[in-house]
């Protein structure tokens, strides 16, 4: 396989030089490590993915059929790649894209393909999109190009380790953290390192949303996932690649950590203040998982972290924010029993402390009642300050409920 992914390497440069492996001071400090990031966001389409789209043509076109057409389904970087790599080539491509995909991504992927590419809009979800441009690839005879599970497009993502190897000049990595959507380059970067990472020096990681990898490992087959939570939309995958699980069915579930989606936006944020450095949620998770390895697993360790993705639309950056904030338990949401008598407000705005800040009030007075209710955001500098608070609370007979983790109420309300 080396030499395959060699060659595969050697032709990518066509498009764009080897993407930097970059040390991290802020993150080395942080864990008393030695944090090298592989930066796919700094490829020419901002993710791992332009690698194998390029070899699947390559490979496809090798007998100089110019006239062969092309066709994908993606509402994401693996869209962004094709269309790149059609222009490139100087092929027609069409790209199957969801009616629901942002403009922004439609708009990103017109302009990497230009007149080499054909936009169809389908359907309302990702299934209904692929199975359009599956009906499509048989009517027409245009080549279909998957998004992972496929030999040539797990021998491109396999390219990533070539370069990273011999970037770190000769240190073998005590861990090197892959994440994980549909497994291609997981597969493709495990297999070209077999004989020189050892296994267990290999973590995974999956949005705790979207777990395929893990469950298929605990199940020893390729498991459907029957919910998958869409917010780290580069990495929600229902069902991992048989191809790319074949490849990755030899490690032990515990390798692979589930982080939680709003833990995941605490790194990207953490990531855009401190480093400047803009990710897509999938793009964050290796950075994520380095916190739920931990400091005293990590400490004295050399860390390669692949950082896939920086297509992040900053219309969700709201979002990101606010499950930040939630989630490193610095802002909740209350539900409030307030009496309604004069100076009730008052008494209860005397309880917060000086920290505390309120981000959101709604009140509705109703009539004929002695009570009503206030649904209540807080945000403050220090997680501690919420226990103080709570404290006070209770010390004043206040009814209260604390919703921030209720995901029914809070999809609902916030």
């Amino acid at each position: 396989m080396k030499q395959h992914v060699q060659q595969a390497a050697e032709a990518l440069r066509e498009l764009f030089p080897e993407t930097p492996l970059q040390y991290n001071d802020h993150l080395s400090q942080r864990y008393g490590a030695d944090i090298w990031l592989k930066r796919e966001d700094l490829s020419p389409v901002r993710s791992y993915k332009i690698r194998g789209a390029f070899n699947f043509f390559r490979k496809v076109l090798a007998g100089g059929r110019k006239d062969q057409s092309f066709v994908c389904a993606s509402a994401g970087n693996h869209a962004q790649g094709f269309a790149y790599v059609c222009r490139h080539f100087g092929v027609q491509g069409t790209v199957f894209m969801p009616v629901t995909t942002p403009q922004q991504k439609i708009d990103k992927t017109r302009m990497f393909g230009g007149a080499f590419i054909t936009i169809r809009l389908y359907g309302d979800f990702f299934d209904q999109c692929y199975r359009a441009s599956q009906e499509y690839a048989a009517e027409t005879g245009a080549v279909m190009v998957p998004p992972f599970d496929h030999p040539d497009i797990i021998e491109g993502q396999a390219t990533v380790a070539a370069e990273f190897v011999t970037q770190l000049e000769g240190k073998v990595p005590d861990f090197v953290i892959l994440p994980v959507g549909g497994g291609g380059l997981s597969a493709g970067i495990t297999s070209y390192l077999r004989d020189d990472v050892p296994a267990d020096n290999f973590v995974f990681t999956e949005p705790a949303g979207a777990p395929s990898l893990k469950r298929s490992l605990e199940a020893g087959h390729p498991v459907t996932l029957q919910k998958v939570d869409n917010f780290v939309d580069g990495a929600a995958v229902a069902r991992i690649g048989d191809l790319n699980f074949a490849a990755l069915r030899s490690f032990e579930p515990d390798q692979v950590l589930l982080i939680k989606e709003n833990a995941i936006c605490v790194t990207m944020v953490d990531m855009l203040n401190v480093e400047g450095v803009v990710l897509e949620p999938a793009g964050a998770l290796s950075i994520a998982a380095l916190e739920a390895l931990g400091k005293a697993r990590l400490k004295g360790k050399t860390v390669v972290a692949v950082v896939s993705g920086g297509n992040f639309d900053f219309e969700r950056l709201p979002d990101v924010k606010e499950r930040a904030m939630r989630h490193a338990g610095l802002k909740k949401y209350y539900i409030l029993r307030l009496a309604q008598r004069p100076g009730a407000l008052k008494d209860f705005l005397n309880l917060l402390g000086p920290e505390d800040d309120i981000a959101r009030f709604e009140y509705l007075k109703k009539s004929a009642r002695n009570f009503g209710s206030i649904l209540i955001g807080i945000e403050t500098k220090a997680r501690e300050n919420f226990d103080a608070l709570t404290a006070r609370f209770e010390d004043a007979g206040l009814g209260y409920e604390d919703i921030t983790d209720n995901e029914i109420i809070a999809n609902l309300i916030i």
